[in-house]
């Protein structure tokens, strides 16, 4: 049961997966996220077959059928990511989905959207090498709101203590600092911003757990992309907010506590 339920999951953060790919091509492009999705080649609607989640792309072998034009491969990525986040949620949630159906559906509800806003503003800027403000501002009014709807990361409204209101500030309060002292030379504001939500959204042995798993992830691809540099001579921005973004999601499906206290 729980293995089939976990394979439904997938399949629908496959799909949803396929939606943020849309917002994450399309935004501030003045194009609308609905309608026919085309190649970005030779402009050919996509016909059903070719918008099946990453089995397409693997059938189509990277490649537009009419123009032969290559598919970025940002589309598969995303939408395997977030179909293992969803089934990853629901994984995590199992004994609350025999338990109470209600909690739940809607803490199941509430994270799996926080999650999709994380991946597309992870992937926006990986692309575009900056933090979209429209986008991490929903994501703070999303996760400043849990704060009086969850406990726990589960469904229990309450009236939060001060601790939970300030541990946000704290966590972004770093990055504001680098931010000033560089004049955004280091690190962006967006990244200050995106701290305080997450700060609000995970506990504080999450959020410690997230940013150690961030730098050490965020390290080694540094790293290893000196390494193709000196080779290769290319230049490369390492932005990092999708290190922040991997180590939040890391930290809290796994529940990964590697400082074992919090509030």
């Amino acid at each position: 049961m729980t293995l089939t339920l976990s394979i439904i999951f997938l399949v629908f953060g496959l799909i949803i997966g396929s939606f943020l790919n849309v917002v994450i091509f399309r935004f501030n492009t003045g194009k609308s996220f609905g309608g026919r999705s085309k190649c970005l080649h030779c402009h050919k609607t996509l016909s059903w077959h070719e918008l099946i989640p990453v089995f397409s792309f693997l059938f189509l072998k990277g490649r537009c059928s009419e123009c032969r034009g290559r598919i970025s491969f940002q589309y598969p990525l995303v939408e395997l990511v977030t179909g293992l986040i969803f089934s990853g949620l629901f994984l995590k949630f199992q004994n609350i989905f025999y338990a109470d159906t209600l909690v739940f559906s809607i803490s199941y509800a509430y994270y799996a959207l926080m999650f999709s806003f994380l991946i597309v503003i992870a992937t926006y800027d990986n692309k575009h090498k900056i933090i979209p403000d429209v986008l991490v501002l929903f994501l703070g009014i999303f996760a400043f709101a849990g704060l009086f709807l969850f406990s726990g990361n589960l469904w229990s409204p309450h009236i939060p203590y001060a601790g939970e209101f300030l541990r946000g500030i704290l966590f972004a309060l770093p990055f504001g600092l680098i931010w000033i002292v560089s004049r955004g030379a280091w690190m962006g504001l967006g990244d200050a911003n995106l701290a305080l939500s997450l700060g609000w959204l995970l506990s504080v042995t999450e959020m410690l757990s997230a940013l150690t798993i961030a730098f050490w992830s965020g390290a080694l691809i540094g790293l290893i992309l000196v390494a193709v540099k000196k080779m290769s001579g290319l230049k490369s921005e390492i932005p990092f907010a999708p290190f922040l973004v991997f180590g939040a999601i890391v930290a809290f499906i796994f529940g990964i506590n590697i400082f074992p206290f919090g509030f």
